[in-house]
């Protein structure tokens, strides 16, 4: 019997075709190398490649590191792949898998900003929220180039980061956080209420600064333009605002009921010591306050109090104001009964 010779280039055919389908087998077979089941993947910012890779070892998604990396190698622009919380279907090929890491829209976190709350508050909530340290968050909040981009005078963004309920990716960075905030407050601050502004002498930071101390006097809106009217009023007549929450944010942390020797803390965000407004906003107010402080009620009040009941007293001269002090003791007195 005559034996079959294999010439060196049908060899090397044969190679080739072994070794292109074991390729295609490794990039393109489905449920080769991943899991039967759907699976789940967060990858944090700033997280390598291998890095992945090995997370997506250790959780099931793929039965072989090495494939993976293969993959990875010989298509390096599937090596980028964004932070992001991802849902990994079943029985996918290692291309594939790739590809939809690199190329799978981030999902997104609906996120709550209260009215009144300062931007240690806003980067707590975005830390629990988002993939961010909240931190990194003051840091973005604080730093010049983001302020210069959105044309802020200030120290930080405080006053900026306007209140609402938003969609972030969960992977937005704190440059990109800020910005949006800042962004939403630009988008409501229109051309009509800049005149309105300007026309009433006041300036971007001043109208933020006192629609903050209204916000963080009263959530009732249907009070706002009287306690607006109140401290325009004192401003008008050279009269210190007075204002608690000023005080409060002068000393920091958490709210507290204020004793007389806080009321004489030295910062100038302290409206019993100094005149005139504090050098900028206390917190972020929301849309209400804003126009509270453009469209005041006409009055001639000059103080308020808590009635201890829900909302706040009003009144022209002192001597009314502490009668409505004794009003606001007795009610109290009668809640803690």
């Amino acid at each position: 019997m005559a034996s079959i010779k294999t010439s060196p280039r049908q060899l090397l055919i044969t190679g080739t075709a072994i070794l292109l389908s074991a390729l295609a087998c490794i990039l393109f077979l489905p449920g080769f190398n991943t899991s039967s089941h759907t699976t789940s993947l967060i990858v944090h910012r700033g997280t390598g490649f291998k890095s992945i890779v090995d997370e997506m070892h250790r959780n099931g998604s793929v039965k072989s590191r090495w494939m993976i990396l293969f993959t990875g190698h010989i298509i390096p622009k599937l090596h980028n792949i964004k932070p992001g919380r991802y849902s990994i279907p079943a029985g996918m090929s290692n291309f594939s898998l790739l590809y939809y890491l690199h190329t799978c829209k981030q999902d997104e976190v609906r996120v709550t900003i209260t009215e009144g709350i300062d931007l240690q508050h806003v980067a707590r909530i975005l830390s629990r929220k988002l993939d961010m340290d909240a931190a990194h968050f003051m840091a973005a909040a604080s730093d010049s180039r983001v302020l210069s981009k959105y044309h802020i005078n200030a120290k930080s963004a405080e006053g900026y980061l306007f209140p609402g309920t938003y969609n972030f990716v969960w992977a937005s960075t704190p440059e990109e956080a800020a910005g949006f905030l800042i962004g939403r407050f630009r988008h409501f601050y229109t051309d009509s209420l800049k005149s309105q502004a300007s026309a009433k002498g006041l300036s971007e930071t001043a109208l933020l600064t006192l629609a903050s101390i209204v916000e963080a006097e009263t959530p009732v809106d249907q009070e706002k333009p009287l306690v607006a009217s109140v401290y325009l009023n004192r401003l008008k007549h050279n009269i210190r605002l007075q204002a608690d929450p000023t005080v409060q944010f002068a000393l920091g942390g958490a709210a507290r009921r204020l004793y007389f020797k806080d009321l004489a803390i030295d910062s100038p965000y302290n409206t019993y010591r100094h005149n005139g407004l504090p050098p900028g906003p206390i917190c972020n107010p929301g849309a209400p306050s804003i126009v509270a402080v453009l469209n005041p009620a006409n009055t001639k009040y000059l103080y308020f109090v808590a009635t201890g009941k829900g909302g706040h007293n009003f009144a022209e001269s002192l001597a009314e104001h502490k009668n409505n002090i004794k009003k606001y003791q007795i009610a109290r007195r009668d809640t803690l009964r």
